[in-house]
């Protein structure tokens, strides 16, 4: 029998003795074998990733929760949870960890049009952790926040500039605007590896666009006249003017941001 790695393998020896003719045989379980080799190492390397970015939700949690105080009520959009990365998330591992803790927070999540993130996961999850959540429709943030419920807001991110200008779902942008009107902290809650300092600004992010039947026919119910015509960014950016504070899993970095989370990445 010729050398092959698949001698190595007990349960492969078998079918390579049975048909010592058949090169395919040999072709078709050499490839096997490397696939299965290489399917190992990608599988610890996708085991490592879920434990380091455990850590790193959690960390972001603990820094995070310190900003909170005792009743505090938190605005969110769309969903940076567990759903969205591993154990905590990223803007929910805040308000995990402030629970866990103890503090009596509160948390009002905009429903996210159009594909309603905010309705179908964050609520969910909240709710599954026992934490006072109530729904709002997006139009809605203003009307919270002039009304006094709204203490700080805190959102995930999906790239973030080495300028702090950060990308997140679309509507986050509007939501940055309402809190600086309203004088609400509003607070970015991402891992270093968000951070992109290949890009010098956020109007170097490429925004993604999406079909406009999520728009005129979200879920299957068509709700706009057919034909006409739809622009649907999935994401927008938030000028880094409109950011009181980016919380990693390496402590909370403030303006300048260029200066500080290159300060914060190196730590």
């Amino acid at each position: 029998m010729r050398h092959s790695p698949l001698n190595s393998n007990p349960l492969l020896i078998i079918s390579l003795t049975s048909r010592p003719t058949a090169v395919n045989l040999f072709w078709a379980l050499d490839r096997i074998s490397r696939t299965a080799e290489e399917n190992k190492v990608l599988l610890a390397e996708a085991l490592e990733i879920i434990a380091e970015d455990k850590a790193m939700c959690r960390a972001i949690g603990q820094h995070g929760m310190a900003l909170l105080n005792e009743n505090d009520t938190i605005l969110t959009h769309c969903n940076a949870g567990g759903l969205a990365t591993s154990d905590y998330g990223t803007a929910l591992a805040v308000m995990f960890s402030a629970h866990k803790a103890g503090k009596q927070i509160q948390v009002y999540a905009d429903e996210t049009r159009p594909l309603l993130q905010g309705a179908r996961l964050t609520t969910w999850e909240l709710m599954q952790a026992g934490i006072d959540v109530t729904l709002i429709c997006d139009n809605m943030a203003a009307q919270v926040m002039k009304e006094g419920k709204i203490q700080c807001v805190i959102v995930g991110a999906d790239r973030i500039a080495a300028n702090g200008d950060t990308a997140n779902k679309i509507g986050t942008y509007n939501v940055a605007i309402l809190a600086e009107a309203h004088g609400i902290p509003f607070y970015v809650a991402a891992p270093t590896s968000t951070l992109d300092f290949a890009l010098e600004t956020g109007a170097e992010i490429p925004i993604e666009q999406r079909a406009a039947e999520e728009v005129t026919k979200g879920f299957g119910k068509l709700t706009a006249p057919e034909g006409v015509k739809v622009y649907s960014p999935a994401f927008d950016v938030t000028p880094a003017a409109l950011v009181t504070a980016i919380i990693t899993e390496k402590g909370i970095a403030r303006a300048p941001y260029t200066e500080n989370l290159n300060a914060l990445r190196d730590s």
